[in-house]
């Protein structure tokens, strides 16, 4: 079984940034590729960022791009999403996901669909005020 516990959310200004993290325990970190959804209310929730295991591949949503970065750090078993530019529509709760995959590089249907992924965390939330 592997817990995924994210944290870093809050309440920020437009324009602001934020860190969040996401540790992983339970099994070895780099069995996974790993990935940001969220989830605003009265929305589907979507995707935000992938990273492979070797980091080898990352994708992002078009809206972020430019704006978030995707990194991991296979040592702490901690993935990062570093959120800058922050807009008001980018509130939501935003849900860490661990995808077994061995791989170096993943498709971007692999990365970016959230059935593929088998672990999710619990949501933190983040709150963009105009």
């Amino acid at each position: 079984q592997v817990q995924l516990g994210e944290s870093g959310g809050g309440l920020v200004q437009a324009g602001g940034s934020l860190r969040l993290s996401c540790a992983a325990s339970g099994r070895t970190f780099t069995e996974f590729a790993m990935g940001w959804f969220r989830q605003a209310p009265g929305k589907e929730r979507e995707f935000v960022a992938a990273i492979s295991w070797s980091s080898g591949s990352i994708y992002y949503t078009d809206s972020v791009k430019g704006r978030f970065t995707i990194s991991r750090d296979n040592l702490k078993n901690t993935v990062y999403l570093q959120m800058n530019s922050l807009k008001p529509e980018d509130t939501a709760v935003y849900y860490c996901a661990a995808q077994v995959n061995p791989n170096a590089y993943v498709t971007t249907m692999e990365g970016m669909t959230a059935a593929r992924y088998d672990y999710w965390g619990q949501g933190t939330q983040v709150t963009v005020s105009s």
